[in-house]
């Protein structure tokens, strides 16, 4: 009696625990990859190991987001705004693409093509604190990134 019990309390466990968890295609909780990588704004800092910063004749600074709602990726190169689809996988892998952009001439932005190609590259990605960095197998980072949060601003 007591082996029919404990075997009925491990198969309603096990099935306890497949209720209500969401799963990408790589087989992990969606949920769990998401919070560290989506749904913040990461700036870019550094491009194939050179520090980035924004040009005079750039609109605003280079950026992305991921959205988990849609799975959409969403940014600006500093010169053109881009978008496209994202998909994460197990291990920190990512996959970017169906990327368009805008299609602005500006001429101090030397690192929008740099920008772009990297987003399209990186096979995998690495989060320590609020640095994210984008790469591609084991080489050296094709981008790093800083989270930037939204200050609240205080009434006195």
């Amino acid at each position: 009696m007591k082996k029919q019990l404990l075997s009925i309390l491990i198969i309603t466990a096990s099935l306890g625990a497949c209720v209500g968890s969401k799963t990408n295609k790589g087989g992990t909780n969606s949920n769990d990859m998401n919070t560290e990588v989506t749904g913040k704004y990461w700036k870019l800092i550094t491009l194939e190991g050179q520090q980035i910063t924004m040009s005079a004749d750039a609109e605003r600074e280079a950026y992305f987001t991921l959205f988990p709602t849609d799975s959409s990726i969403k940014g600006h190169t500093g010169c053109n705004a881009f978008f496209g689809k994202y998909e994460l996988i197990a291990g920190n892998r990512i996959r970017i693409s169906n990327m368009g952009n805008t299609l602005k001439a500006c001429a101090g932005v030397t690192y929008e093509k740099g920008f772009m190609e990297a987003l399209q590259l990186a096979d995998n990605y690495t989060i320590v604190n609020d640095t994210l960095s984008l790469n591609k197998a084991r080489r050296a980072p094709l981008a790093v990134f800083e989270a930037v949060y939204m200050k609240e601003k205080k009434n006195n």
